[in-house]
């Protein structure tokens, strides 16, 4: 079984797309652990706020095989895939570690360059799994978070349930 991690953002009927989101992957995977739930601008558009959060899971799909799914899961809630790469989305899940794979397998670069490059995937990251080691870099995500440029994108804790669980602590 692999030890994978994804983020998860929406900016269209967020709470809703969110809470379906998890629902699919829990209904897939089973055991998720999850990350505190963030507010983010929109990055590289002008367009309504995203929240965002990070899970992990064990599964015994392939990296292939498990993006195929996490996009199946993004369809399946109404994700466009004629929009620009940059525009509002109902669902996005991506891949950001599968194990301590590294490089490009099956179509999916790993580790994901978004973990060291955007707040709203490092900072549920580091607050999940701060001891953890990123791949390539070897430090913890609460390093990486600790040394991350804060000015660069602001982000907010919010409330938020899902089946009954507090995501906001």
């Amino acid at each position: 079984m692999a030890r994978v991690f994804v983020s998860i953002g929406s900016n269209t009927d967020r709470e809703v797309y969110i809470g379906r989101g998890l629902d699919a992957l829990q209904q897939r995977f089973e055991k998720l652990e999850l990350s505190p739930v963030y507010e983010s601008e929109a990055v590289g558009f002008s367009g309504d706020n995203f929240f965002n959060l990070v899970a992990v899971f064990e599964t015994d799909l392939e990296v292939g095989e498990l993006s195929r799914t996490l996009k199946k899961i993004e369809d399946d809630n109404g994700r466009c895939r004629k929009d620009p790469k940059f525009s509002g989305r109902t669902l996005d899940i991506d891949i950001l570690t599968y194990d301590a794979l590294i490089g490009e397998i099956e179509g999916v670069t790993l580790p994901r360059g978004e973990i060291t490059e955007n707040a709203f995937v490092l900072q549920p990251l580091a607050d999940l799994a701060p001891k953890e080691r990123h791949p390539v870099l070897a430090e913890t995500y609460q390093q990486l978070w600790l040394d991350f440029d804060k000015d660069k994108q602001q982000l907010e804790r919010i409330a938020f349930e899902w089946q009954e669980r507090d995501l906001s602590a």
